[in-house]
């Protein structure tokens, strides 16, 4: 018994050595520069983003916050980098709605997106706006359905892609409304609204800081906002409860990840952190000029929604029958 005394008084100093270093290490978190993973190609809103939170991190904190895009697989890529990444709080990544709907569309995804992810917190929210040309012969959303049940499958929507939010944002409108119309699947937001424009497709579910312009000039006509309240930029167009269809509930948001296993400690510091980023006056008025409004939550509510929007659009995905290559 003596022979292993020495060797098990050892090994519990070199545990209880070990559990004091972690504990320090996240008392003095951060103090090392942290590495904010993008999923996506730099120059779209969610670079923005996260640029203008990891200057206001490395402001408040006096580390470096270095932004990673990693654009590629519907963001398979950057998602699989944070998922293998150490789970020390100094590695976390920006993550959009798509991390909820990817699971439903591509098969063998290597990470689990729920099992291999601590939610943080929520970042921004943004409406999509209910976009019209000019010719269709529908002045309200309610005159809208009814021109849509009567010509099944004749009304084209524009999409940013298969898959892609529109896209979802249009079938989510077939099965609440119980209209059927057929998704125009676009590469990108520019080709989309051109056509729109242009007459080549009669609607669009497009973000509010890209229609607004066309809706001003009087390009396109908007019938319908998603969200609670109506957007301050277009004060006339009702919601989509308010213009009769309640049950359609479509929200984009923004926020951030970090790999399962994260100490608790270290995540509530970074979503108490973020949470005071968001309600700074000058971060507000940066975000709505965007089309975006700042959303504050607790790691548990942003993880509750993530597994509600997984469930909402696995739903439409599976009735749509909507895959990707």
């Amino acid at each position: 018994m003596r022979f292993f005394a020495a060797p098990i008084r050892l090994l519990v100093l070199s545990l209880l050595l070990a559990f004091a270093g972690s504990a320090s290490a996240q008392q003095g978190y951060p103090n090392k520069p942290i590495r904010f993973i993008v999923p996506y190609a730099p120059g779209g809103s969610t670079s923005n983003v996260a640029r203008l939170i990891g200057q206001k991190l490395t402001e408040a904190w006096g580390q470096q916050v270095i932004i990673d895009n990693r654009p590629g697989g519907n963001t398979v890529i950057g998602s699989e980098a944070l998922a293998k990444s150490p789970p020390d709080g100094y590695t976390i990544s920006l993550a959009a709605s798509t991390h909820a709907t990817i699971p439903h569309l591509l098969a063998n995804l290597p990470y689990d997106p729920i099992k291999d992810f601590t939610p943080v917190a929520t970042l921004v929210t943004t409406q999509l706006v209910l976009v019209l040309h000019p010719s269709v012969p529908a002045n309200n959303l309610q005159e809208f359905i009814a021109l849509a049940k009567s010509k099944p499958g004749q009304l084209n929507f524009a999409s940013v892609g298969t898959g892609s939010s529109t896209h979802l944002a249009g079938e989510l409108f077939n099965n609440v409304a119980g209209v059927k119309m057929q998704q125009v699947p676009y590469k990108g937001t520019a080709p989309a609204l051109t056509d729109l424009i242009g007459g080549q497709v009669q609607l669009n579910f497009d973000t509010p800081i890209t229609s607004i312009p066309h809706i001003k000039s009087g390009k396109l006509k908007a019938i319908a906002i998603t969200g609670k309240t109506r957007l301050a930029a277009l004060p006339q167009v009702p919601t989509f409860a308010e213009a009769g269809l309640p049950n359609y509930d479509f929200q984009l948001w923004m926020g951030v990840l970090a790999p399962a296993g994260t100490p608790k400690e270290i995540v509530n510091k970074l979503n108490t952190e973020i949470a005071k980023i968001l309600t700074m006056p000058d971060m507000k008025e940066k975000l709505v000029s965007q089309g975006l409004e700042p959303f504050v939550s607790t790691p548990n509510q942003f993880a509750a929604l993530i597994k509600s929007d997984m469930t909402k659009f696995g739903q439409v995905i599976k009735t749509a029958n909507i895959k990707l290559e």
